[in-house]
């Protein structure tokens, strides 16, 4: 988390109950933030902060289900423990479908809650880690030359300089100096290490 604190970032339309459970949550030694409904949340919220929502399925206007579908994906995404204060079996099937981490029922038990954004957490990290590798992967990508990714291509598919020069038509002497700069460029010490970066940036591995 490079020493940042995490938070719980609390969405439901229930002043009372936003109010008890920042308070227990402070209590525990979590930072909160509340949000009195799903649209304040998207308008407000710090999508670079760490941390969880601990949100309502059923609010007016954007309900959580909607805003969970809503974040999927993007860069506002984080991990999302439902609560609700009715027994809806299908809406917590699709929720925990969708990715939520729990679903917890009203009135919240404290040290579910507790382990559940315990959990959240845990997955926010992992997540903003993964984030970070991908997004290092990808500014040593942009460094290539077009015949520089041309020759890497091919390098992961594991042909040889001479295959490669023949295929892209030029020398191999040549190929071997853009295959040194590759591996340079990606910092990979060997070809397995070049794949294992690509395979985490989802590099395609078509030929170009």
């Amino acid at each position: 988390m490079n020493g940042i604190i995490p938070i719980v970032f609390i969405v439901d339309d229930d002043r009372e109950i936003r109010a008890a459970l920042s308070c227990l949550l402070t209590a525990a030694g979590y930072q909160v933030r509340s949000f009195e409904s799903a649209e304040r949340f998207i308008e407000e919220q710090d999508a670079e902060a760490p941390g969880c929502l601990l949100l309502e399925v059923c609010l007016p206007g954007l309900s959580g289900l909607e805003l969970q579908a809503a974040l999927a994906g993007s860069p506002r995404a984080r991990p999302i423990v439902f609560m609700t204060g009715t027994a809806d079996i299908r809406a917590g099937v699709q929720a925990i479908k969708a990715g939520a981490v729990d679903f917890l029922m009203k009135p919240v038990d404290e040290s579910r809650l507790i382990a559940a954004v315990e959990q959240a957490f845990r997955y926010d990290a992992e997540q903003r880690q993964e984030r970070a590798i991908r997004s290092m992967i990808q500014q040593r990508l942009e460094t290539l030359t077009p015949r520089e990714r041309q020759v890497m291509t091919r390098v992961i598919r594991g042909q040889f300089n001479r295959q490669i020069a023949a295929e892209i038509g030029t020398g191999e002497k040549t190929v071997k100096v853009h295959r040194g700069r590759v591996m340079s460029k990606m910092g990979a010490g060997s070809v397995a290490e070049l794949c294992t970066l690509l395979h985490a940036s989802e590099w395609p591995s078509n030929p170009i």
